[in-house]
């Protein structure tokens, strides 16, 4: 905390006003298999400092990553400058102050993290894999860290961290396949050899796929091919997205909206989002975002919060507030239980044609079946979801029972959720 304490000292007696200083170290591995053999490792050590200053309703943010007097001073003088030349931020208020207890979060760090195998945690995914399929391709990767906070008003808090992740997909052909995850912060809870087998059974479900038909469907969706729609949702609940027309949230506050709960928790066991404080060093919490399918607040940070007279609810960003870890649940059964639909295993390029009302496209990739009488049926292919994100949300019916924490390259924001069943949704041919 040594290099904070004497930033924070040098732009207070520059005249600075509010300060948040964030140091962030990690140490990081990586490893890439493709074809069934690992072809890259790596090894990396990060430290940073974000820094966050305001004065007049000035507003400059930078970040720091070399910590010696030199710098440091350079900084600072840079800070300034730039304070002078900015133009007021009329809609920033303040940042908390210090009189908050914080959260104790249960598996949040694991220190054997450092000391587990890496190579063999591949391998053993591969492998059962193999089972059902013939290559593999994917990536693992592994985090440990801390996060220093110290602000002007007097919060000083430390935070530790840890993370894992695997993403595997299998091959039974070029056509069928199978793609799974598995997320933790901590080695009990990583499911890697059943994200592995999943992945090698989806893969030999999926051989020899028929030409799927457009339509009105009963779509059953895994907790991966949601996981991208959630993730657009948690952002459009911010009330940055909100205030910059890019929500199909906005003006929808007390609005019924399904059959369905949001929930935003940074607090939540086992939750890779999870933190003691968010970046203003406000306290995380649990907060209900949507209850019984009413939206009842968007996420805010503490001048937002000032702004629409509520409280922070502990999601800063200080200029925008997001999520940290999204929990949507409803209902609880059996969403197979249908007589016809569609099951889809894994979606990408989930792209929207207008952030504003929700309409948007997703391809299902690997995977994806027909249902019958309540059994996965025959593998198709070629479908495209051309939707409505408050429509899907209104047709949500049945979730399953078991929750899965995805983390994917279309959903950075940690998602958890079971399979789910949503009525009536538009499946149509994917152009050329």
């Amino acid at each position: 905390m040594e290099t904070l304490y004497s930033l924070r000292k040098r732009l207070l007696e520059k005249g600075a006003e509010d300060i948040v200083l964030t140091k962030s170290e990690s140490d990081e591995s990586m490893i890439k298999f493709v074809n069934n053999k690992i072809v890259k490792t790596g090894l990396e050590t990060t430290h940073s400092i974000d820094i966050f200053v305001a004065k007049d309703k000035k507003l400059v943010a930078t970040s720091l990553k070399e910590f010696d007097e030199n710098s440091i001073n350079k900084m600072v003088q840079k800070i300034i400058e730039f304070l002078k030349a900015s133009q007021k931020n009329n809609s920033y208020v303040t940042i908390p102050e210090n009189k908050f207890k914080y959260p104790k979060i249960e598996n949040s760090y694991d220190s054997k993290i450092k000391d587990c195998d890496p190579v063999e945690i591949v391998n053993t995914s591969i492998n059962e894999a193999l089972k059902n399929a013939k290559r593999t391709a994917g990536t693992f990767q592994s985090s440990t860290g801390k996060v220093s906070i110290l602000t002007s008003t007097g919060i000083e808090q430390e935070d530790k961290s840890s993370s894992l992740y695997l993403s595997l997909r299998a091959f039974a052909t070029k056509e069928a396949s199978g793609h799974k995850t598995a997320t933790s912060s901590i080695f009990k809870k990583f499911n890697y050899e059943k994200a592995g087998e999943q992945a090698g059974e989806i893969a030999k479900q999926a051989l020899n796929p028929e030409e799927g038909k457009s339509g009105e469907y009963d779509v059953v969706f895994s907790p991966l091919a949601f996981a991208s729609i959630l993730d657009n949702l948690g952002e459009a609940s911010s009330i940055f997205s909100v205030e910059s027309g890019m929500s199909f949230l906005q003006e929808k506050l007390n609005e019924n909206l399904g059959n369905f709960n949001l929930i935003d928790d940074g607090t939540l066991n086992n939750g890779v989002g999870s933190s003691k404080f968010d970046a203003e060093g406000h306290p995380t919490q649990r907060t209900e975002v949507i209850k019984d399918g009413v939206l009842k607040t968007y996420l805010h940070n503490t001048s937002s919060a000032s702004r629409y007279k509520t409280k922070s609810t502990g999601n800063a960003g200080i200029i925008s507030p997001s999520p940290t870890n999204l929990i949507l649940e409803g209902k609880e059964g059996n969403p197979f239980n249908i007589d016809k639909g569609i099951y889809v295993s894994n979606v990408w390029y989930t792209r929207f044609q207008n952030y504003t009302t929700g309409d948007f496209s997703t391809i299902p990739r690997d995977g994806m079946f027909m249902i019958k009488n309540g059994e996965i049926d025959k593998p198709i292919k070629n479908l495209r979801v051309s939707e409505n994100v408050l429509n899907m949300l209104k047709n949500i019916s049945l979730f399953g029972k078991d929750k899965e924490q995805i983390t994917s390259w279309e959903a950075s924001i940690p998602c958890n959720l079971a399979p789910l069943l949503i009525k009536k949704v538009r499946m149509t041919k994917p152009t050329a």
